[in-house]
């Protein structure tokens, strides 16, 4: 049985999050392998490889998800996490539309049952509006095409005004269009101070990142400055 993460492991640093020597594995296989990153505030950071490279679950330990079995990971004290996952985690039949499922990004500050406030509401219609959704907020997730989809994801986490956003594959699958318009959200976040990860092999979202840590087989092999990082 894998050990969870334990008070021990996890100690307060402001404005980000650092790893240190994280080994993850799943049975007699090795996902990650001594891993140590830092992951800054006002950056947007990518982890690029290929599939099977661990960027999924060192975005799950990023995300305190995803035990691992040594090392530490360190958060900040105010550090409100929000995961965003890929349009295929949710099944197209979920009866949910733009207006609700990005309304849910306020759950984690209004709680389940309690009525939205007028801020709540402001801060939802801004997030439709960062992904280029405004108008489409009573459809459903299963009328939408695979771009909007994602990009309604995308303003769930956006709503949740979390200091840590992370984003597993957001432009898998997507039209230039749909990749401009998810960038220039989460290049907003970023500049208002929050500490964005990715998780991506596209090539044009590894180029317009400020930082690129690049995994094979379960080890950091690369960590650099991106395009953006370098202007």
């Amino acid at each position: 049985m894998q050990p969870t993460p334990t008070s021990r492991q996890i100690l307060a640093i402001p404005g980000r999050i650092t790893l240190r020597q994280i080994r993850v594995t799943h049975g007699a296989a090795v996902a990650l392998d001594g891993v140590s990153a830092t992951i800054p505030a006002g950056q947007v950071t990518v982890l690029a490889g290929a599939n099977g490279s661990g960027k999924s679950t060192l975005l799950g330990v990023l995300a305190g998800i995803q035990p691992w079995q040594a090392g530490e990971r360190r958060v900040g004290t105010a550090g409100r996490i929000a995961l965003v996952l890929q349009r295929s985690a949710a099944p197209d039949t979920l009866p949910l539309t733009v207006l609700e499922t990005v309304s849910m990004g306020r759950w984690a500050h209004r709680g389940l049952w309690r009525p939205l406030s007028g801020a709540d509401r402001d801060i939802i219609a801004t997030s439709i509006e960062a992904v280029g959704l405004t108008g489409l907020e009573r459809r459903s997730l299963g009328e939408l095409s695979g771009g909007q989809r994602q990009r309604a994801l995308v303003a769930q986490g956006l709503a949740q005004r979390a200091e840590v956003l992370l984003l597993d594959e957001p432009a898998a699958g997507l039209d230039r269009e749909a990749l401009l318009l998810i960038d220039r959200a989460i290049r907003a976040e970023a500049e208002r101070g929050v500490a964005v990860v990715s998780a991506s092999h596209d090539p044009e979202v590894i180029r317009r990142a400020d930082r690129v840590i690049r995994l094979e087989a379960g080890r950091v092999v690369a960590d650099q400055n991106g395009d953006a990082g370098q202007a």
